[in-house]
């Protein structure tokens, strides 16, 4: 009895130890092809890698021209994430990151609300010069990043922790 106890560790070992040196092989695999468009930036591209792979959130600082839109874009591309976009400017609202509910008409009268949803909810985000918004959208950003569930109209949506990996830029 023991003694099936024994390989099944020893068989469970031998399967975590699989898999991890498959993913080790894919997130190789994964920076070879974002190194193909972003040259010169190995750290940085590893550091994104490893911000997106444990679920967290990065600041991206650097001079403009050093590919920080085009890593983003690329990362998305490589790891198959739905990635967005947002230029914060002064008239940025809140309600352009996070989404709002517009009022529809059917064709028989009825009339109710649909829930468009903002950049926020991407898998990959990246939000650029944050510094020149409002201090309510940058609260919107930040409460977003920090909350598993947006709430909207008291009713919540989808979970984006578990959709959405940010980075952020400025």
């Amino acid at each position: 009895m023991a003694v099936a106890a024994g390989e099944a560790i020893e068989k469970l070992d031998d399967m975590i130890v699989r898999q991890a040196e498959a993913t080790g092989a894919q997130v190789a695999a994964a920076k070879a092809a974002i190194g193909k468009v972003i040259f010169g930036q190995e750290r940085v591209v590893e550091q994104a890698l490893m911000t997106v792979l444990s679920g967290g959130h990065a600041l991206l600082v650097g001079l403009p021209g050093l590919a920080k839109t085009k890593l983003v874009e690329t990362m998305g591309i490589v790891l198959g994430l739905d990635a967005r976009r947002i230029q914060f400017t002064p008239d940025l609202m809140p309600s352009d990151i996070v989404g709002s509910e517009v009022l529809e008409e059917a064709p028989g009268g009825k009339r109710s609300f649909r829930f468009i949803p903002g950049p926020i909810f991407a898998q990959l985000l990246m939000a650029d010069e944050i510094n020149r918004a409002s201090p309510r959208t940058q609260s919107a950003l930040l409460q977003a990043m920090q909350d598993l569930r947006r709430r909207i109209r008291s009713s919540r949506r989808a979970p984006i922790h578990c959709r959405k990996r940010s980075l952020t830029a400025s």
